[in-house]
């Protein structure tokens, strides 16, 4: 048994193409929409990190139950460069 050969040979009818350019179409638009929408936010989003990474190091990250382990600032992560990035 091989897993090297995936693609199916298989043939479309024109209903079908329509409808999945249709759909790609849609989720293109969509994601552009979300796109605009996370960099409209870019301000804010920083100040959350910025906050959340204070609080973690001030009031602890919670592991278990009620118990909190503070994170020590050489253990905070370094913001990759460059812009945030939608992934979908």
């Amino acid at each position: 048994m091989t897993f090297k050969k995936t693609l199916i040979e298989h043939q479309r009818s024109a209903e079908a193409t329509a409808w999945l350019a249709e759909e790609a179409r849609e989720q293109e638009e969509r994601y552009r929409k979300i796109c605009r929408e996370m960099d409209a936010i870019e301000e804010q989003r920083e100040r959350w990190y910025q906050e959340f990474l204070a609080r973690i190091q001030v009031h602890g990250f919670n592991v278990d139950g009620d118990l909190k382990v503070k994170i020590a600032a050489e253990d905070i992560p370094v913001r990759p460069p460059g812009p945030h990035k939608v992934v979908y």
